[in-house]
């Protein structure tokens, strides 16, 4: 793979394992990346418990598909395999949503839509993207071009606060 789909037609054979192009979400899509970010947010061991303590944090809001700021990656029946979000604040450009499917993790999905995003948001003339990180995805983020900086306290714990060039 040499770069991430720049949009609707755009399709990967990510090595061959699965096709998908990546587009903006709709709000028709918001069923399907709610069961998406539960099935991925409740498949890392160490959030479930505090994830099924605090349902509130189970919760995926509309505002970014309204706003047009969240990608999703479909397979070639339009189904959602995975999304992204991206919100600006302040200044910064950051990452705020990275979830994949379960089943379809490992198959650069995750990949794909980081690059997509880091060339949305280059293209709004941000040269760097920011992500808070959860501690099990610091090997993703890291293979992706992120650094770690500070430490930041998150509803879990304290979290890496990492950044990559988006050029």
């Amino acid at each position: 793979m040499t770069g991430a789909p720049k949009d609707l037609g755009g399709s990967f054979p990510p090595g061959g394992a699965v096709s998908f192009s990546i587009r903006d979400a709709a709000l028709a899509d918001m069923e399907a990346l709610r069961e998406v970010f539960r099935r991925a947010s409740l498949s890392n061991e160490n959030d479930r418990e505090p994830l099924l303590a605090n349902p509130e944090w189970l919760a995926l809001s509309e505002s970014g598909v309204r706003a047009g700021r969240v990608r999703a990656a479909v397979d070639e029946r339009d189904a959602v395999l995975g999304f992204a979000t991206y919100l600006i604040t302040d200044g910064v450009a950051e990452l705020e949503d990275l979830f994949v499917d379960p089943p379809q993790m490992r198959r650069r999905i995750g990949e794909a839509l980081v690059r997509d995003i880091s060339d949305r948001v280059r293209a709004l003339g941000f040269e760097t993207l920011e992500v808070t990180a959860n501690p099990h995805a610091m090997a993703f983020y890291e293979h992706m071009g992120f650094a770690a900086g500070r430490l930041v306290d998150t509803e879990f714990y304290p979290a890496p606060r990492m950044r990559r060039s988006t050029g």
